[in-house]
């Protein structure tokens, strides 16, 4: 079967791309990747989001100098499903792929990518060269939202489930991704290829299902992820941590927010930055900001290890 997400970040990544795979006990965990040198960098989506697309922005603007690998947690895009659907389960796949790389990692991620990335640092720091957190989602913050709101998340994974069924879900899948498409590129014929791609990495129900799949393994995680932040710090090297300032409602964006402050003041080399006018699709949206980042800690953790 043709390879929609390859065809398409052949076309936008200079050199092209390659994909990787690890074998998980009965199961398979795919990525992405492109370009070479060490600390590689990886790279984790968002929550019901293909890792291998969502940052086809950024992608091309590390790779000239750094290896990086964008990779689909279990279920999403080519990685194959995983039952149960743990969050032990996520963030030992996500440590897997960093140790596959042959050395200590850039981890970069995106809302709930980014607290794995966190969680992974915190589990296996020899494996961490460094993080880069977009708009990182965060336990107490999500504890804090309305038991409401996490059930209309939930019932939207519901919708999923039932465009599947009734065969409308590839037109949502390509109205939600059509303006990170034009983001990406003015060539028409390449913005249908990236959609198509898009569509192909929610073809079966397992990968549809996930959507609603993910948001209750968050909700049900919030006290696993209190005691584990408890327990461990992240490790001594360089952070960046973006907020995006929009789509939220102001009272909630400054409280989450003001985690992310205090997140990257818990750490000795933190840096907090606020991206004005950006929405919570960082990645999407701000991926100049984002690989500049990516860059600059790759240029600290060399200068701090020079083994790497």
């Amino acid at each position: 079967m043709e390879d929609l997400v390859v065809r398409a970040l052949d076309r936008l990544v200079p050199g092209g791309v390659q994909r990787g795979e690890l074998r998980r006990e009965n199961r398979m965990v795919r990525w992405v990747e492109a370009g070479a040198g060490r600390p590689a960098v990886v790279l984790d989506a968002a929550l019901g989001e293909p890792g291998s697309l969502a940052w086809a922005g950024v992608m091309p603007l590390v790779a000239p100098g750094a290896r990086v690998l964008a990779y689909d947690r279990a279920g999403i895009g080519a990685s194959d499903p995983t039952s149960p659907l743990t969050l032990a389960a996520q963030v030992a796949d996500l440590a897997a792929v960093a140790q596959a790389t042959g050395g200590r990692c850039v981890l970069v991620g995106h809302s709930w990518g980014a607290l794995l990335a966190q969680l992974a640092a915190l589990t296996y720091p020899e494996l961490v060269a460094g993080l880069v957190l977009v708009d990182p989602a965060e336990e107490d913050f999500l504890a804090a939202l309305p038991p409401g709101r996490h059930q209309q998340e939930i019932a939207n994974g519901q919708v999923i489930i039932d465009q599947y069924a009734n065969g409308t879900l590839p037109e949502t899948v390509r109205e939600t991704f059509r303006s990170f498409a034009r983001h990406l590129t003015a060539d028409e014929r390449l913005q249908a290829l990236i959609l198509d791609a898009y569509v192909s990495c929610y073809a079966k129900q397992s990968q549809a299902r996930m959507v609603g799949d993910e948001w209750r393994l968050v909700v049900d995680s919030l006290p696993v992820i209190r005691r584990r932040r408890a327990e461990a710090s992240l490790p001594d090297v360089p952070v960046v941590v973006f907020s995006a300032t929009t789509g939220h409602p102001r009272q909630e964006r400054e409280m989450w927010t003001g985690f992310h402050a205090r997140l990257a003041a818990s750490v000795p080399r933190g840096t907090h930055v606020v991206l004005a006018d950006t929405s919570h699709a960082t990645n999407q949206e701000r991926p100049a900001e984002i690989a500049a980042a990516i860059n600059r800690v790759i240029g600290e953790s060399e200068d701090l290890d020079p083994a790497q």
